[in-house]
């Protein structure tokens, strides 16, 4: 008699249980209990990101001088890459490549070189002066030889001689005409230039429509998708 009452409360204990489980699981949102066929809410799709800001325009942009601004690519291009750089500017040697890259990306854009010095860098003037030097030597060839050297060998203005010699000019002479300080005044006026359109570091860029004259500055050693997306805003 016992065992039957025992076994048919057993039943009936789990039973109860089974109900309890259930209704549990039916109301886990914490709210009443779901229908099996009730239909799920809709997930509201996540925001694209935005598109990046456009680049500022520039200032008061010195126009590109095909006879006396350091050129490199399609001399015939619509679209100039004006650089201000510093010899000594870490950021400057990261760039380098990048526009570079750009110009062998682009028959239409050029790449344009200007000296920005800056005062705490005491290797940049005199190196800006020497590429100076080398180029009233070598013209554009012996200047972007110079060039070149710098970001790859070092910003070291005690090598002048040395980077003359290896750009195919006579270096002692580029080391005199520093001395000398020929180029001090253009390399303040390339300063100067870069200023009045809006660079105040370097490197500084402007890409820049030589037929409409509009521009873009694009500040900083950014990454190549950068300067492409200046360069198609403007074409």
């Amino acid at each position: 008699m016992a065992d039957s009452s025992n076994n048919q409360w057993f039943g009936i204990s789990m039973v109860l249980v089974g109900v309890i489980v259930g209704y549990g699981v039916a109301t886990s949102s914490g709210g009443a209990p779901i229908p099996a066929n009730a239909p799920t809410a809709a997930v509201a799709p996540s925001a694209a990101p935005s598109a990046p800001a456009p680049a500022p325009t520039a200032d008061d942009v010195k126009p590109v001088d095909l006879k006396r601004d350091h050129i490199r690519g399609n001399r015939k291009a619509n679209i100039a890459l004006i650089e201000y750089s510093d010899a000594e500017c870490p950021f400057c040697g990261r760039h380098h490549p990048t526009a570079q890259a750009l110009i062998d990306a682009n028959d239409d854009v050029m790449w344009v070189y200007r000296h920005f010095p800056l005062g705490f860098h005491q290797n940049a003037t005199p190196l800006a002066e020497a590429s100076e030097c080398a180029w009233e030597q070598g013209g554009d060839d012996a200047f972007w030889a110079f060039t070149d050297m710098i970001f790859e060998k070092g910003a070291d203005a005690s090598r002048i001689a040395e980077y003359g010699d290896a750009s195919g000019v006579d270096g002692q002479k580029v080391q005199d005409c520093v001395d000398a300080g020929t180029y001090a005044q253009y390399v303040q006026d390339d300063m100067a230039g870069g200023s009045a359109g809006g660079v105040s570091g370097t490197p500084g860029n402007i890409v820049l429509n030589i037929k409409t004259g509009e521009t873009r500055l694009v500040s900083g050693a950014q990454p190549l998708a950068s300067f492409q997306a200046a360069v198609d805003a403007i074409k």
